[in-house]
């Protein structure tokens, strides 16, 4: 693509970051092919390449972004379909990223989005505030509030919509500390503890702690650590998702530092694996935390990459005629490039999963993305659910939680289920949520 850049503009290194990346770009439109919003709405603005072009004149001319630009850089999922699909590797991802900032920088939206997203920025990224809202938003639902506030906004409505109808308890294993490796140790490693994974599905955490401290690993949880800045910087909230990511770079660096180092920091929310792989660009231009950034991100893995290192012997299988789906996240095929693993994990422990027509397009969860733009979310959701429905699946097996909520939406008949609890339970663990109404049957084989 060519560019007309003013030299002054490219003196900027994100502006020139921002013009070799669109150089890249030859108008192919092989991206339209996988891009999931093209395929439901039909308008070449709602595709990459449409995109790009948005985002060239409004950080070629330096120009404030204007409703028109917002409206689809909003629709954009930030699935990153379009870059395992681009033959000329366009860094969709980075250059996506520069024009949200510039959006929250130049642009001021109608008051309610402002407070909508305000209103997230402070809740989700923080357990106890996310927890209290939980609590809150089903005192509202017993009451009958959810019908008022859903009509007032349809992302209220979607919100409500999501939220669990019980909120699980503290889990002793998000609280900062140290689990021993059982028998022969093998190593150490920081788990991310995350923020709205550990209070809407605690199990997940504590499945990765049983069955990597069986398999001889330490366990740690940072005290300084938290959310990874995903969700702020989904936004265009750069600084924020920048001071997020210095928070844990500090904690998990300063664990590597410590006698005995750390073997992998690992991930359970694919979603957050991406960002936290990529806080050496992040922070590139930080001259105190840029070489920590590096180490980090070179120590970050999701949990499918250690499962797949560990010898994983089940000791019982899953009842005979129980079909199992596996639902590859965006962010771990697209964004980590992660695309067989979490199926061969499986497959040794005796799973063989069932792959859904478009394996390749999102579900809809995209982070905030199903609470801002519902409408299209829903559609995706819907599409998501169909094609697994098609496989005559029972269980629904993945790699990030706000996947596993989106679908479940649509497919209320099926059981969903983390990757990671399903290792933990076939390898010696106990029985899952998901799973509980299966093993008190009695169908349940061992196989030890």
């Amino acid at each position: 693509m060519k560019t007309s850049f003013a030299p002054d503009r490219l003196a900027d290194p994100a502006i020139a970051e921002a013009e070799q990346i669109l150089r890249r770009c030859v108008h192919c439109g092989f991206c339209t092919a996988t891009c999931p919003t093209f395929l439901e709405l039909g308008d070449e603005r709602d595709s990459p390449r449409g995109r790009i072009y948005m985002m060239k004149g409004m950080l070629e001319r330096d120009e404030p972004a204007t409703a028109d630009v917002v409206r689809h850089i909003d629709r954009c999922l930030g699935c990153f379909a379009c870059m395992t699909t681009c033959p000329s590797g366009v860094d969709y991802m980075h250059l996506s990223d520069m024009a949200r900032a510039r959006v929250a920088e130049t642009y001021t939206r109608p008051l309610p989005e402002r407070l909508l997203r305000g209103l997230l920025a402070r809740l989700l990224p923080y357990p106890g505030r996310f927890r209290a809202a939980l609590i809150g938003g089903r005192i509202a639902k017993r009451l009958g509030l959810d019908r008022w506030l859903g009509g007032l906004r349809p992302e209220l409505k979607a919100m409500m919509a999501l939220m669990p109808d019980e909120v699980p308890a503290p889990a002793a294993t998000d609280r900062p500390q140290l689990w021993p490796a059982e028998g022969t140790r093998r190593g150490r490693v920081a788990l991310l503890a995350g923020c709205a994974q550990q209070v809407l599905a605690p199990g997940i955490n504590a499945a990765t702690i049983r069955v990597l401290t069986r398999h001889g690993f330490d366990v740690v949880v940072a005290r300084e650590a938290g959310c990874c800045g995903a969700l702020v910087q989904h936004m265009g909230l750069m600084e924020q998702a920048r001071d997020q990511a210095r928070r844990n770079v500090a904690a998990w660096a300063a664990l590597a530092d410590q006698p005995g180092g750390l073997d992998a920091i690992v991930v359970t929310t694919s979603g957050c694996g991406t960002p936290i792989k990529d806080y050496g660009h992040l922070l590139a231009g930080d001259a105190y935390y840029a070489d920590r950034a590096r180490l980090v991100a070179g120590l970050a893995r999701d949990v499918t990459e250690v499962l797949a290192g560990l010898d994983l012997t089940p000791v019982r299988s899953l009842p005979a005629g129980l079909p199992v789906a596996y639902h590859a996240a965006c962010s771990l095929q697209h964004g980590q490039k992660i695309r067989d693993l979490p199926k061969e994990v499986l497959k040794r422990l005796g799973v063989t999963p069932l792959e859904p027509a478009e394996p390749h397009i999102c579900c809809g969860s995209a982070g905030t993305y199903n609470m801002l733009q519902p409408e299209l979310a829903g559609r995706l959701g819907a599409r998501k659910a169909q094609n697994l429905r098609r496989t005559g699946a029972a269980v629904v097996v993945a790699g990030n939680l706000g996947c596993l909520t989106q679908i479940a939406a649509h497919m209320p008949e099926a059981r969903f289920i983390h990757t990671v609890e399903l290792a933990d339970w076939l390898t010696g663990g106990p029985v899952p949520d998901a799973l509980a109404g299966v093993v008190e049957a009695g169908v349940v084989e061992d196989v030890a």
